[in-house]
């Protein structure tokens, strides 16, 4: 097989997990919270349990006008939905599913995916700050705050696996894992998983797109398939936070048959993860803003910082 070729395919597999991944998980969320609150959820959109709901909620943004404000800032406007998605996309390229399961193998992939996952947060400070919105603008404000408090924690709990593992390459962590990390980096883990659904905006740490105190926060302008776009870059935010956590903390393609069927278990541990970010949205309460930066900064930021100085202690003692 030519490189040419070998690279196209890699990009189509991209593409095409990235395009059915958040959509099987916007699916998963209208049944499972339909399930846990004692109700049906999506029924009759394509047939069999309503499979077909998001493609029939995508028909619908497509014909929903497309409007922009007359006083926003149309170009810094118009790019920001694409700013919050694509970097997801990037993100996704190099998180292996297994050892020959991956479309780009970067030596430091664990940063790339730090790097790249914390650029879609400018594309919801983009529409907040370009809507000519005062809810728009604080829903941005807030979403600013909530960046720079939770990546800290989100960056933290990572490294203490790096150094566990003594490599930033995400194949080389997943092949260092072992079992007893799962108590072992389980603090870390705990801090991983708060802080990723508070980057990704999700509740209990939705206070940006709060609808009942700023309307819907940075997304209060938007209509159509740019709304579409934002809420996309969320459920990709999910996958792409899902599989990024069952490679560092729970062992990736470790399984039985794990050297044919290894991609199957990431997905599935990713599945798993996936389901509990849904949970959290179903069982809890919005926090306040004052709450939010609390728990960040006297509980994640500490325990996430203890973790690593024990695992360097570790790391030392045992080398």
């Amino acid at each position: 097989m030519s490189h040419a070729l070998e690279l196209v395919l890699r990009t189509v597999s991209v593409l095409a997990a990235f395009l059915v991944l958040p959509l099987l998980v916007g699916q998963t969320e209208h049944k499972v919270m339909a399930h846990m609150q004692g109700r049906l959820g999506p029924m009759y959109a394509g047939g069999f349990h309503g499979w077909a709901q998001l493609v029939a909620d995508g028909v619908k943004f497509v014909q929903k006008e497309d409007i922009t404000p007359r006083d926003a800032d149309r170009p810094v406007f118009k790019l920001a939905p694409a700013v919050s998605l694509v970097p997801y996309l990037v993100a996704l390229a190099v998180i292996p599913l297994s050892p020959t399961v991956v479309a780009a193998d970067v030596d430091a992939s664990v940063l790339f995916v730090l790097a790249a996952s914390a650029v879609g947060i400018l594309g919801t400070l983009m529409a907040g700050w370009s809507s000519a919105n005062k809810y728009a603008l604080l829903g941005g404000m807030r979403a600013a705050a909530q960046l720079l408090s939770y990546e800290l924690p989100i960056v933290l709990a990572t490294a203490s696996v790096a150094l566990a593992a003594g490599t930033v390459s995400l194949p080389g962590i997943v092949h260092a894992w072992h079992p007893l990390w799962l108590l072992w980096q389980a603090p870390g883990a705990f801090c991983f998983l708060l802080a990723a659904v508070a980057e990704l905006q999700r509740p209990p740490f939705d206070m940006p797109v709060a609808d009942s105190e700023i309307v819907f926060g940075p997304y209060t302008e938007y209509t159509g398939l740019r709304f579409a776009f934002f809420l996309l870059s969320e459920y990709a935010g999910i996958v792409v936070m899902s599989l990024l956590f069952a490679v560092l903390f729970l062992g990736g393609w470790h399984g039985p048959f794990a050297d044919t069927i290894g991609w199957v278990w990431t997905l599935l541990k990713a599945a798993a993860v996936a389901v509990v970010v849904i949970w959290f949205r179903v069982a809890w309460p919005r926090l306040r803003e004052d709450q939010l930066q609390r728990l960040a900064w006297l509980v994640l930021v500490p325990v996430a910082i203890a973790q690593l100085a024990l695992t360097g202690v570790l790391v030392v003692v045992t080398s």
